[in-house]
């Protein structure tokens, strides 16, 4: 596997702003990667980028990761100050000091810093103990603004996009720390995989669409899919009391808030991950749903599973490592090589 390729992807895709509804950016750059790849792909209606690779089998495959992210939303102006609603579920007293990008309709950009209504300890008496929630949190712009207007002659308005600062490091010995490598990770992991078919002239069993989603932290976003036999989910893996896996680990999900996942998928996921002797982990995660959820609920007929790196501090300041990846990738090559 191509380390070096991978986790340059990784840091290039998570640099672009991308919360749930304002993905062409990073959709765009996706697309130019299939391009270089000389893949065949489209974009569906709702903005997803579906990526085409021709197998050698009768069936079809759908591999699908989302590029969309959490984020906010300015929801009122204040005097000098944003008030913001969330978008998706980021824990929200781990924003508290990030820097962010408020992106207006007419495509300015400023930045600013996310801070609790209490910022100063010797100002306020509850600095300290205020409660990090949405409403008391709000954007401290970075232009001289005194007044309400002064900011709305700024271009910014309610409904305007407030993108957090991913603050993305690569170290030395393998760790990946950013926010949202839920789930750009695993879109490196996908471009990992297609980067090692190529290169070694592998044809997969099956015909594969990937799916790249742009709705997948707000609940819809593979809801549409095009008709496959079965679907893999690449998301990210939990860390955590009571689970099994690490940042090394692959994570082979059996049961998350929707349901279970197919047997038959899960139990070929786990018997090749033996046999080609990967670090695995087969965990439930009871407050957790992907896009093959999305998909099943929506009433897509399809065997589905969900596989994926380790990722520890889930929705905050995220960290997984390169061999969590490169084991994602080795399980995605063996289940479209393998049988």
């Amino acid at each position: 596997m191509n380390k070096e390729y991978i986790l340059e992807l990784t840091k290039e895709i998570l640099a672009i702003d991308s919360p749930s509804g304002y993905t062409r950016d990073v959709i765009e750059r996706i697309a130019k990667e299939a391009q270089k790849y000389n893949l065949r792909y489209e974009h569906t209606k709702k903005g997803n980028l579906m990526v085409h690779l021709e197998g050698i089998g009768k069936t079809k495959l759908g591999i699908t990761c989302h590029v969309d992210t959490l984020g906010l939303m300015v929801r009122s102006i204040k005097e000098t100050t944003l008030k913001v609603t969330n978008i998706g579920g980021p824990l929200i007293p781990t924003l508290d000091g990030a820097y962010c990008t408020i992106h207006t309709r007419d495509n300015k950009r400023y930045t600013g810093t996310i801070l609790s209504t209490a910022p100063a300890a010797h100002v306020y008496s509850d600095a300290a103990t205020k409660v990090r929630d949405i409403d008391n949190i709000e954007i401290r712009i970075d232009e001289v603004v005194k007044t309400k207007e002064d900011i709305q002659k700024l271009g910014i308005q309610n409904g305007d996009y407030v993108c957090i600062d991913p603050k993305t490091t690569i170290t030395n010995n393998g760790f990946i720390k950013s926010r949202f490598l839920d789930d750009k990770l695993s879109v490196a992991c996908i471009f990992g995989y297609i980067d090692h078919m190529q290169r070694n002239n592998i044809q997969p069993n099956q015909d594969i669409v990937f799916i790249f989603s742009t709705y997948e932290e707000v609940g819809h976003g593979a809801s549409f899919i095009p008709e496959v036999d079965e679907l893999i989910a690449c998301d990210m893996g939990c860390i955590g009391d009571d689970l099994a896996c690490s940042e090394y680990d692959v994570s082979i999900c059996a049961k998350d808030s929707s349901g279970p996942y197919n047997y038959e998928m899960t139990s070929r996921l786990m018997e090749l991950a033996k046999q080609e002797k990967l670090n695995y982990a087969v965990d439930i995660y009871p407050f957790y749903g992907s896009d093959a959820s999305a998909a099943m609920r929506a009433g897509n007929d399809a065997r589905h599973a969900l596989i994926g790196p380790g990722v520890h501090a889930s929705h905050g300041m995220e960290r997984s490592h390169i061999d969590g990846v490169i084991n994602t990738i080795k399980l995605l090559v063996a289940y479209t090589t393998k049988r």
